[in-house]
């Protein structure tokens, strides 16, 4: 983080990203998420992913990270538009003049000298990447409900068992009907251009490098994983670069030991793992998960290697909100015992699938919950282990509860959204072995009972209606490129 000591997100915002335009955000700049297996590519877990060309990357491999499409997005931001695929920050922009997006804590994460190089690099220019996540393939054990086939084998199992889930009629219902075979398009005995792209790029890249982090699916059982690690053996990555790996930590003992002592060497390493409730409920959003055997393992990291980074990513979803207090208590735990950032986290709410959105819930929930942050917050803003970032990512928390009704751009009205609530967990139960009704508060049990069945008018206007997702179609991008050419 390159904020200033003493300087608050707002005034980091005013001295840095809005001398740059109002929309600026570094991480269409500097940083990436890149899914070598299906060739696609976003600047940040926000906007939805976009494919990566493959005629751009056969001469310029450092276009898995410079696609048209983000440079594109640079040009609006330049100018000080609103590029579509970040209503998330706009959104909660919007909520209060004070109200600090997820933008500016994305840029804080880079140099000012970065930043003053944008406000003269040609938008057309390739930039150089500071921080990437990449994920080999989607090879993961773990199903969890607002996933999908397209990032977890554990999930193409499941539809490719019971088949697409049925009647739901709001916008991403899509990712529920297919078993993921998109974003396997090359087989692991075939040749992957992407993949291919990323280690011809990897000498340049290791030297730009400020974090490489490698996510999936499970990227402890992706081989390419296991093969980089052998690679860094030979040329360890440099001092000063952060190499961080997300997990969702369901090893056992023996594999996270031998993990821990292949990273051993590795001067700043950092493990990202997630977790969004307490108990069963956590073992119901996260599918896999042994809510004991998490805990153990992360006891264990602390215990015995401690890395230079524990950064615990925590998706805010609808039903997370039962919990997630609890389990910041638990965090704030091991806080007490091991140092303020062990764990760090930050609160991501969830928008896809929009139907699982806190935003879903009817007022009278929403603001249920959102007292009950503001009286939990009340009593532990004053604590010195809370870092400045997590009271933003609560605060944040509670204005949203409050404020923001629909999700995100183009998301289905509030009917279909909680029609789909009922619809999609009343499936995932019985393909699941779960209940929802065991294990969640009556408050929101009686609401979820509640809730009438899809109706087969919804499901008939969803099919012959236009069911697609996304934010640009091929004319809106050959538009923009062509407003941007001119203009830029």
């Amino acid at each position: 983080m390159y904020r200033k000591p003493n300087e608050s997100a707002l005034d980091y915002k005013n001295r840095i990203n809005d001398s740059i335009s109002k929309t600026y955000c570094g991480a269409k700049w500097y940083g990436a998420t890149i899914w070598l297996g299906s060739g696609h590519t976003a600047s940040c877990h926000h906007p939805p992913p976009h494919k990566i060309s493959l005629a751009e990357i056969k001469n310029n491999p450092s276009a898995l990270h410079n696609t048209m499409h983000k440079k594109l997005m640079r040009a609006q931001m330049l100018k000080g538009e609103r590029p579509k695929e970040c209503e998330y920050c706009w959104k909660i922009e919007d909520s209060g003049t004070t109200a600090v997006s997820d933008r500016v804590h994305k840029t804080e994460m880079f140099s000012d000298s970065d930043h003053q190089v944008v406000q003269n690099l040609n938008w057309k220019k390739d930039s150089v990447l500071r921080h990437l996540e990449i994920a080999f393939d989607r090879a993961c054990q773990f199903a969890c409900s607002y996933c999908n086939a397209g990032y977890s084998t554990k999930w193409g199992q499941d539809i490719k068992q019971n088949g697409p889930y049925q009647n739901l009629v709001s916008d991403g219902a899509g990712a529920f009907w297919h078993h993921g075979a998109w974003a396997e398009p090359y087989p692991i005995n075939e040749t992957n251009p992407y993949v291919e792209a990323f280690w011809s790029w990897w000498p340049e890249l290791s030297e730009t490098l400020e974090e490489f982090r490698i996510t999936g699916g499970e990227p402890t059982m992706s081989i390419h994983f296991w093969k980089l690690l052998e690679i860094l053996k030979t040329k360890p990555p440099r001092d000063e670069m952060i190499f961080s790996v997300n997990t969702n930590l369901g090893l056992s003992p023996e594999k996270l030991d031998d993990f821990l002592l292949k990273t051993a060497g590795i001067k700043k390493l950092g493990i990202y793992t997630s977790c969004d409730s307490v108990g069963a409920q956590a073992e119901y959003i996260r599918d896999g998960l042994n809510y004991k055997n998490y805990c153990s393992n992360i006891e264990r990291i602390l215990q015995m290697a401690k890395p230079f980074r524990l950064q615990m990513m925590v998706t805010v979803n609808s039903l997370s909100l039962y919990g997630l207090t609890d389990w910041m208590d638990q965090m704030i735990e091991w806080k007490k015992s091991f140092g303020s950032a062990y764990p760090a986290f930050g609160l991501t709410i969830l928008r896809f699938p929009s139907f699982m959105s806190p935003s879903t819930l009817p007022l009278e929930l929403r603001l249920e919950r959102a007292n009950h942050f503001s009286d939990w917050y009340q009593a532990k803003k004053d604590l010195n282990i809370l870092l400045p970032h997590e009271k933003d990512t609560i605060e944040r928390l509670i204005i949203y509860l409050k404020e923001v009704e629909d999700p995100h751009f183009k998301t289905s009205d509030l009917q279909k959204r909680q029609h789909d609530f009922k619809t999609f967990y009343s499936e995932y139960d019985k393909r699941r072995n779960k209940s929802f009704e065991r294990t969640f508060p009556k408050i929101l049990v009686d609401w979820y009972k509640s809730i009438p069945a899809t109706k087969v008018s919804e499901v008939q206007d969803f099919i012959y209606g236009d069911a697609t997702d996304g934010y640009h179609n091929p004319e809106e991008l050959n538009e923009l490129k062509t407003r941007m050419e001119t203009t830029l």
